[in-house]
């Protein structure tokens, strides 16, 4: 997937939660990325996130530390 796409699903997750508080919201969208995108999704937005992409949200941004890190082959 096309690192515009993730963002933009990212960000999508994060406008979702956009009314809950900063922490909350924070959680949440790591814990529907965790239940929802597969490994290599969540290995590539962390990447992103790590290499700081300025598309990100950032709610989705401080959310990557809690998104569960896909496991080494």
């Amino acid at each position: 997937m096309t690192p515009e796409k993730l963002t933009y699903m990212a960000n999508q997750i994060a406008t979702a939660f956009a009314r809950r508080p900063e922490d909350e919201a924070v959680a949440a969208i790591a814990e529907h990325i965790d239940a929802f995108w597969g490994p290599g999704m969540r290995a590539e937005l962390l990447a992103l996130a790590e290499a700081g992409a300025p598309e990100l949200s950032p709610r989705v941004a401080r959310a990557a530390h809690l998104i569960r890190r896909p496991q080494a082959a």
